[in-house]
């Protein structure tokens, strides 16, 4: 709560130095700590609900839909047929919501520690929860190195979505993390990571982008846009070790008629292509790194 002032949240951390994001707030929803982070739900003016853990957002209803169909959307639809997928973290919901609306997926194992995100976000963002009570989801409250340790060879697809690299996260941003989603994989798998931002994180970016190189023969970065995120931009670090694997280019390509079905928002195949177009400052510091 230290964090609204005058009735505006604020959004400060030391992984984006000197400026902060400001919503006005008209009500919160929810404040509370679970064991593992404060968890404060509040009502924009403009934004709808939004999520805040640790005192940085996590997602609003208002422009969410980028974030969740990116980060699965890219890694499903660079997979020729994904039948079991794995999600680490997501305890919002919506990437799960995106991931069902691919009929070939016959199972989604979930691994989010933090039962208590989960419950607040069935309560307080249904549109983006609404996918917890769909058959082909298996929901582990537990910790998803673990879960991945004791599956091995076993995913055609590995989601990772988890909050900024600071406290508990940091573990999922280094390399034995990715060693792990590698042996977690099938024959052909894809994983893909939440990655972050160009504009603030590009040194970390580079060191990833490096050490992900040694581990498999096909590396990606892609990036979305979005408002209420540090710089309104957030990146995703895509993997496989099926080295035909060109994730710039779909393997399977909607018809206009099958985005409409699957409502989408901001996905499509031309900003599939695109979003791994980098700025110059980028793809030189990404390549050369």
């Amino acid at each position: 709560m230290d964090r609204i002032q005058n009735g505006w949240f604020s959004e400060l951390s030391e992984l984006w130095p000197g400026q902060a994001l400001s919503l006005e707030v008209d009500k919160v929803l929810f404040k509370q700590k679970s064991k593992y982070q404060d968890i404060m739900v509040f009502k924009s003016k403009n934004y709808g609900n939004v999520l805040v853990l640790d005192g940085v957002i996590q997602c609003t209803e208002r422009d969410e839909f980028s974030y969740q169909e990116m980060i699965a959307h890219l890694p499903l639809f660079s997979h020729p047929h994904p039948r079991r997928v794995l999600v680490i973290g997501g305890g919002d919901g919506g990437v799960v919501r995106e991931i069902l609306k691919h009929s070939q997926v016959e199972q989604i194992d979930m691994c989010e520690i933090d039962e208590m995100v989960i419950e607040v976000s069935k309560q307080l963002l249904p549109n983006m929860a609404c996918g917890f009570s769909d058959p082909r989801l298996r929901l582990h409250v537990k910790d998803g190195v673990h879960f991945m340790e004791e599956h091995k060879a076993t995913f055609d697809v590995i989601i990772t979505d988890s909050s900024d690299p600071i406290g508990p996260a940091c573990s999922l941003f280094e390399e034995r993390y990715y060693q792990l989603m590698k042996e977690a994989l099938a024959p052909g798998g894809v994983i893909c990571s939440q990655g972050e931002s160009l504009w603030l994180h590009l040194e970390l970016i580079g060191s990833m982008q490096q050490f992900c190189r040694s581990l498999f023969p096909s590396v990606a970065y892609a990036f979305t846009t979005i408002p209420t995120y540090p710089s309104g931009q957030i990146g995703f670090l895509l993997c496989s070790p099926d080295p035909s694997v060109n994730f710039a280019e779909p393997r399977r390509v909607l018809s206009a008629g099958e985005r409409s079905q699957m409502a989408l928002r901001y996905y499509n195949p031309d900003i599939h292509r695109a979003a791994f177009c980098l700025p110059e400052f980028a793809r030189k510091s990404i390549q050369t790194s």
